[in-house]
């Protein structure tokens, strides 16, 4: 009889307590009913999918011995887990109730992908940061970047939508939720700042092991990393000159994110030795 592994049992609970977070929070919207209620409800699966998805990593990272970002399939994970963990500050801060709704059917959205792409879970030879707990942090610190820049996509995308409601003066349905655009705008830019802070710091601590060990610098990874922080600052400079702003730059957010999550194909390609697992393993 087939049976799952036990991170997959998890990963699998944590992906459908998601969808089952994002058609709750849903139902209220279209029914009109989302009090405080219904809000703490929405929030206790989120919180609940969140931790068995953490649960479903945890497991994976102690068998691969240390931090899982070995894959495509833990790389998405990783993703959605950041995304959903910079919301529950994010969400808490602005007393933004709606991007509960579009950050749990983004994270079951990306976490069912992984689930479902069996190519994407492939094992390495070996460790895959060779014992070394700074390139493990300067690993986790750029994909949990990823996390934030995820967020800001949805809020770009609620920017973008609030303003199409005010242009055509649509306020009523989901556009009542929508918090102002001044206050999306804060939001987004703060978000950026995060992001970038997050990439910037991870760079610095994988350059100063670099330079120790510079054979040990996988240049096409490296490439791709500081090309992505590079364009991610650009758009943080022209936002803080007030050259970016509105809905440019919510689109620019948007296409940056999508271009971002490209990315990790090339990044994951470029790490050698790796094995498929067996469908006995997955």
């Amino acid at each position: 009889m087939f049976q799952l592994p036990p991170d997959r049992v998890l990963l699998w609970l944590g992906a459908l307590l998601y969808l089952a977070g994002f058609l709750t929070g849903l139902l209220a919207l279209l029914r009109r009913t989302g009090g405080a209620a219904q809000r703490t409800w929405l929030n206790v699966l989120l919180v609940a999918g969140w931790a068995c998805q953490w649960g479903g990593l945890y497991v994976r990272g102690v068998a691969a011995g240390g931090c899982p970002l070995g894959n495509t399939f833990e790389l998405v994970q990783f993703v959605a887990w950041s995304a959903m963990l910079v919301y529950f500050f994010v969400g808490t801060a602005f007393r933004v109730s709606l991007l509960g709704l579009f950050t749990a059917g983004y994270a079951a959205a990306l976490a069912f992908i992984a689930l479902l792409i069996t190519a994407w879970d492939t094992a390495r030879g070996e460790r895959i940061f060779g014992d070394n707990p700074w390139i493990e942090m300067h690993a986790a610190l750029a994909v949990f970047s990823y996390g934030v820049f995820g967020l800001l996509a949805l809020t770009a995308v609620m920017h973008l939508l609030q303003n199409w409601s005010l242009k055509h003066k649509r306020l009523n349905g989901l556009f009542w939720f929508l918090p102002s655009v001044v206050q999306l705008d804060q939001i987004n830019q703060r978000m950026l700042s995060l992001g970038v802070l997050l990439l910037s710091f991870s760079l610095v601590v994988g350059g100063n092991w670099f330079r120790q060990d510079p054979a040990s610098v996988d240049l096409p990874k490296l490439i791709v990393t500081i090309g992505v922080w590079f364009a991610y600052l650009v758009v943080l400079l022209l936002r803080w000159r007030a050259w970016l702003v509105s809905v440019r730059f919510s689109w620019v957010c948007l296409v940056m994110f999508m271009l971002a999550l490209l990315s990790l194909g090339p990044v994951n390609s470029s790490r050698q030795h790796e094995i498929p697992l067996t469908p006995a393993d997955r």
